[in-house]
């Protein structure tokens, strides 16, 4: 004898292609990846474009701290904390806009770490939402598919 069927409240295109017990799915490792990988490569864009490649003052300038406030958020990534992620997105912001400014404004070759900073801060900030917005999805299923289904009325 078989139970009867009851409505999903997920279509089945819309479903989660791993069950809720089953480990995370690539996408969210990749997304993971990516934004830890985007934040050292501006961490270190930082250090190189002030220090070496293109300092405001001869011998490098102390415009490298700005490679500091990167560093803070760096142990949120790689724990996976869902928090850092979010606020890592706003962050980037300030990053993106002296990147659009300095691109602007510097001479070869500031501006094209310029440029190459506006391409990580956009990668970040692609990788953070992403990473959110999948591992809040598969929670979402994860918490619908373990709930009983509820009759509306």
């Amino acid at each position: 004898m078989q139970a009867p069927l009851s409505p999903s409240p997920i279509p089945p295109s819309f479903e989660p292609a791993l069950a809720p017990g089953a480990p995370v799915e690539t996408h969210v490792h990749i997304s993971r990846a990516l934004a830890a990988g985007s934040l050292l490569g501006l961490i270190v864009l930082s250090l190189v474009w002030e220090l070496l490649v293109a300092p405001l003052r001869p011998g490098g300038s102390w415009l490298a701290l700005k490679a500091l406030p990167l560093c803070l958020p760096l142990a949120g990534l790689l724990k996976n904390r869902m928090y850092t992620y979010r606020w890592v997105s706003m962050l980037v912001w300030l990053y993106f806009t002296e990147g659009v400014v300095r691109a602007w404004g510097d001479k070869a070759p500031g501006n094209y770490c310029a440029m190459l900073e506006i391409a990580l801060c956009l990668i970040l900030f692609v990788a953070c939402l992403m990473h959110v917005r999948l591992r809040q999805r598969d929670a979402k299923a994860a918490g619908q598919s373990d709930a009983p289904p509820t009759e509306s009325s």
